[in-house]
């Protein structure tokens, strides 16, 4: 790759970085929510309902309008472009926080997040192509990989980032005496990386990568039941990764989870999504052209380095990181699960299921920090599904993969509904902890598409065990 590119790269991976930001910090922004605007649990749940249907609703409309004109429009215009543009509608909504906090409305808030989401999907939709474009194709996943990692690093420091702001530095902070003010600083400062970025890739000579292929009519990839069901999985394990997380901070509330206020959960949200961080980073050891001994080593070693960046960014942040040391045990299934996996993708999507229904089956059996640990293991348990479940979707699907390949993103949707129906659940007899059965089910219906999806692809003559794995 040309210097250039790599520069260029680099630009387009400070994206991936902010999907995750953003997406992340929701699990500390909707519990003071809920506190500053006195919102039920189902209530305070419309923000990922609102977030995550923008990327829903973004890739309905580019769908609809490729079927409408009969040519796929991000190929149209190229990804340069669909970049940019999607860049500027978030600087929007990033900037329509600012008068929507000023007027004190959480439905104009929620109008805002929509907007921010709305330029996500598309800046999602265009970036990863654009990434394996920026090189040798033969080391996409490479770049891919790289761009996923950068993402996680978002997702573990938005936590952090967003409870500073909201509440300062931890001696001092006080839940009771913050204002919701604060966030427009925030969102003013992300705003303006964005218009900046869209800004340089306007004057960036980056490829023009498009195509104006005629795009198929109707639904033909549906005829597939490894997609429909895989769009079903995607939709569950969207859901739960999302909604382990926005429903954490009720949970921390109970007096048996430590009582702990809005002010004192970053460490918590913070360590969910570096979970996920940990097994994204311990699976792209598999890209790597690493000797047995080596590979072995690294994936014994790379979770817990990824763990302990995490107990840093937290002991900079001034949080006591004491408390979060037995999760190491946690960190070790993970990696027992790596090697029992093999790099076989049905067999790995069903082991991290298997796990992640026995961590909520623990959770909801037991209170304090085993409970506590066993729900934030969910996140090494959903973090390499996605490429498992992309790769096993749209295999033998052919002509019809790109097709298919929208229909999953679409899928997304998961993390719009099934946070409210836990909230739902949570303002009902059952509460808060008891709620968590949701997500009981989700794992089980991926450890039953894990399971069927072999037989299927098997009876179509596919041999899943040689499927390359999809870049998230």
């Amino acid at each position: 790759m040309q210097k250039n590119s790599h520069s260029q790269l680099y630009s387009l991976i400070v994206v991936f970085f902010f999907w995750g930001f953003i997406a992340a910090s929701n699990g500390i922004f909707i519990p003071f929510c809920k506190a500053h605007f006195q919102l039920s649990q189902f209530q305070s749940q419309l923000i990922d309902f609102t977030f995550y249907g923008g990327y829903f609703i973004g890739s309905v409309i580019l769908f609809l309008l490729s079927q409408i004109s009969k040519v796929e429009i991000l190929n149209k215009i190229g990804y340069k472009k669909g970049i940019i543009f999607g860049l500027l509608i978030s600087v929007v909504g990033a900037l329509a926080i600012i008068p929507s906090v000023n007027a004190g409305s959480f439905p104009l808030i929620l109008g805002a997040f929509f907007i921010v989401a709305l330029g996500f999907s598309l800046q999602q939709t265009a970036a990863n192509p654009f990434v394996i474009a920026l090189g040798n194709p033969t080391t996409g996943a490479h770049r891919l990989n790289l761009a996923g990692g950068i993402n996680s690093l978002g997702t573990t420091l938005g936590p952090i980032i967003v409870s500073y702001f909201l509440f300062g530095s931890l001696e001092n902070a006080d839940a009771s005496k913050t204002s919701i003010e604060s966030i427009k600083e925030l969102y003013l400062i992300v705003a303006g990386i964005f218009a900046l970025m869209a800004l340089y890739f306007s004057f960036t000579n980056l490829p023009h990568v498009k195509s104006d292929e005629t795009v198929e009519q109707g639904i033909p990839a549906l005829k597939y039941p490894q997609l429909w069901m895989g769009m079903i999985a995607i939709f569950m394990y969207v859901g739960v990764e999302v909604t382990i997380q926005s429903n954490m901070g009720a949970l921390l509330k109970l007096p048996e989870f430590g009582g702990y206020d809005e002010a004192h959960l970053s460490q918590f949200i913070s360590l969910y999504w570096g979970s996920l961080m940990i097994g994204r980073w311990t699976g792209a050891m598999s890209i790597f052209n690493l000797k047995s001994t080596a590979k072995n080593l690294a994936l014994i070693v790379v979770p817990f380095v990824a763990f302990a960046l995490i107990l840093f960014v937290n002991f900079l942040h001034g949080n006591d990181v004491t408390e979060l040391y037995p999760y190491a045990f946690c960190v070790a299934i993970l990696i027992a699960a790596n090697f029992l996996g093999k790099e076989k993708q049905a067999r790995t999507l069903m082991i991290f299921s298997v796990f992640g229904i026995l961590a909520m089956i623990v959770g909801l059996m037991t209170t304090g920090k085993i409970s506590l640990f066993a729900f934030l293991s969910g996140g090494l348990f959903c973090s390499v599904m996605w490429p498992c479940i992309f790769s096993l979707s749209i295999a033998g699907l052919g002509k019809h993969t790109s097709q298919g390949s929208s229909f999953l993103i679409m899928m997304i949707l998961g993390g719009s509904i099934i946070p409210p129906l836990q909230g739902k659940l949570a303002d009902s007899a059952l509460g808060i902890h008891a709620s968590y059965i949701v997500t009981l089910f989700c794992f089980a219906y991926l450890a039953f598409f894990a399971l069927r999806v072999k037989s299927i692809l098997k009876s179509q003559g596919i041999d899943e065990d040689k499927l390359e794995v999809a870049g998230h």
